[in-house]
């Protein structure tokens, strides 16, 4: 096991303490004296950190495998997945918007696994990476914004919005794109 896949399974264990922290009704809303949004928002923040660091430290020490290739995004999809389900309950975004987006997520995969199957790859695209940027931004925005900034309640609406386009813009172009490669075959 090297490094970038041992961060990759901290994050997947980051996963179940994110949704425990943010949904569990604390005495006084305080873990050992914090907030627990707070100390929910550090959590998920840590663990969106390790999914820019194993990609990092995978490329840069020559260390990319196939557990990687695979567990990477799904550990990925697991803390988007998990964050978005603890905001919604704890009411900081509509439901609806939350299910087009991950809807999104799973649309993808599968295309994505389908052309793996037949030895296509197919790639992230740029609006996929401003996706995640965003849906980080909103997640921790509305975290934070519930009780301590209000004025992130805003930035959280305003990139909720923003990952909410991206996802349908950049799911039809997954789809557009495994169509593509797969008639070439």
């Amino acid at each position: 096991m090297n490094l970038p896949n041992a961060i990759t399974l901290a994050r997947i264990f980051l996963v179940p303490l994110l949704v425990v922290v943010l949904l569990t009704k604390f005495e006084g809303k305080q873990i050992l004296g914090v907030r627990h949004e707070l100390v929910g928002a550090a959590i998920f923040a840590i663990a969106s950190l390790t999914d820019w660091l194993d990609g990092y430290l995978a490329r840069r020490r020559q260390q990319v495998t196939t557990f990687g290739q695979l567990m990477d995004p799904l550990a990925d999809k697991l803390l988007i997945t998990a964050a978005f389900v603890s905001i919604v309950q704890m009411g900081l975004a509509p439901a609806w918007m939350v299910a087009v987006i991950l809807g999104r997520e799973f649309l993808v995969t599968v295309l994505r696994s389908i052309a793996h199957s037949r030895g296509v790859i197919i790639a992230a695209s740029p609006l996929g990476k401003l996706k995640m940027a965003s849906e980080v931004t909103a997640i921790l925005a509305l975290i934070l914004g519930d009780e301590y900034l209000r004025q992130f309640v805003v930035l959280g609406i305003v990139a909720l919005w923003t990952a909410l386009i991206t996802a349908v813009v950049s799911g039809v172009d997954y789809y557009r794109r495994f169509n593509h490669l797969l008639s070439q075959r």
